[in-house]
């Protein structure tokens, strides 16, 4: 794929999370504090099943999109916390108990966040709907 960069992935990740209504999405450039990945995307379910449904379906589409498979992953039972690891991507899929209580945003501060105006620019290709 041209020009296909770990910020590219992040962003197209992103974007998929949030056409299927993921809330408070957060892509954290992590490259310069962290030496495991390039970035960390954070997002909020609001439901369990929403939780397992953002999952599977961001799974799916890297698959089919990038031809992809996360290198690891760890999903509960409650789907509380999913998270998918891409290498160079870590998808973390939170519920907002989770999110507030771990603060991944606040512990990692000194990593850049990549704003909203950049990811969709970087994704617009694979945008399910028009803005």
């Amino acid at each position: 794929m041209e020009n296909f960069t770990s910020e590219k992935l992040a962003s197209v990740m992103a974007r998929i999370l949030d056409d299927n209504k993921a809330k408070d999405i957060v892509i954290l450039n992590v490259s310069n504090v962290c030496s495991l990945s390039d970035y960390f995307i954070i997002a909020t379910g609001t439901s369990t099943p929403q939780i397992r449904g953002l999952t599977e379906n961001l799974r799916k589409k890297i698959k089919d999109i990038f031809k992809r498979i996360p290198i690891g992953e760890e999903t509960e039972r409650q789907s509380k916390w999913n998270l998918l690891d891409y290498g160079e991507v870590v998808v973390h899929i939170m519920s907002e108990s989770e999110r507030e209580t771990y603060k991944i945003e606040k512990f990692w501060s000194h990593a850049l966040i990549l704003d909203r105006e950049v990811w969709e620019a970087n994704s617009k290709e694979y945008a399910q709907y028009e803005n």
